[in-house]
């Protein structure tokens, strides 16, 4: 559907198992988010991916940018067409996907902050991103996007955030295989695309997203939103991916949309 051309980039097509990937691969690019949203909007399948060396306006959650130098990170997104039922849950399952493809391809094993943050030893290692566009009720398009620190030396990070992130490289202490990350991440993102399928696949999801959690049962946790702080005791994540706090006598359910930060 997109030809090599330098507004699609270099596409390269290959099959997993279920999912045909169609990449198209930038030297640079404002966010792939935005690239793989035009892509949705012309039409484009799901599977259509798109990488880039380097991002120039990456973004994180909450409008945050995301530190996109050339050559150092994977930046990857995803059109996804799902139903309904299945959107709340792909955070979460992005999250497995790059959690395990870093364990795959390099052995390193990391954990899982609610809802978007792939940490190695407490410092954030990846993020996930996920947009939508919707037709009246009915979701026309998800871009789920995956940000990972592969090749970052200390100095690559800007200081503000230096004492908080980490990369392949530095958590492996061992030069970081790009392509071989890429390849694992689309093989996991197949498996838990296709787990979003039905019922059993999508407890699976919450039941391994909490195996992973840097939080246990009884923890006490901090939400931010828009106006306060809410302070509670962890009980898991909801069926529905919500984020499930005792607070007070009352279980309260937050969703990834409501809150600005977790602590």
């Amino acid at each position: 559907m997109y030809p090599n051309s330098p507004e699609f980039g270099t596409c390269l097509r290959f099959r997993l198992q279920e999912m045909k990937f169609h990449i198209h691969k930038f030297e640079t690019c404002t966010s792939t988010n935005d690239v793989a949203r035009e892509m949705a909007l012309r039409g484009a399948p799901e599977g259509t991916a798109v990488v880039a060396d380097e991002q120039t306006a990456g973004r994180g959650t909450k409008g945050r940018s995301w530190h996109s130098p050339r050559g150092k990170g994977l930046y990857v997104s995803l059109v996804l067409r799902p139903a309904a039922a299945e959107i709340t849950l792909l955070p979460l399952a992005a999250g497995l996907a790059a959690r395990e493809a870093v364990e795959r391809s390099h052995g390193l094993s990391a954990r899982l902050r609610w809802p978007n943050d792939i940490l190695w030893e407490g410092k954030k290692l990846g993020g996930i991103l996920c947009e939508s566009g919707f037709l009246g009720n009915r979701p026309e398009y998800v871009i789920l996007g995956v940000g990972l620190n592969v090749d970052h030396d200390l100095d690559d990070f800007p200081e503000d955030i230096r004492a908080l992130a980490v990369s392949v490289h530095l958590a492996a202490r061992r030069p970081a295989d790009g392509g071989e990350l890429l390849r694992c991440l689309l093989s996991e993102l197949e498996k838990w695309r296709t787990a979003l399928a039905g019922p059993a696949g999508r407890a699976e999801i919450v039941r391994v997203f909490e195996a992973f959690s840097i939080f246990t049962k009884g923890d006490s946790v901090k939400v931010v939103d828009d106006e306060k702080t809410i302070q509670g005791v962890y009980q898991g994540i909801g069926h529905d991916g919500s984020l499930m706090l005792l607070v007070g006598d009352e279980i309260r359910r937050f969703s990834s949309a409501e809150i600005v930060g977790i602590i």
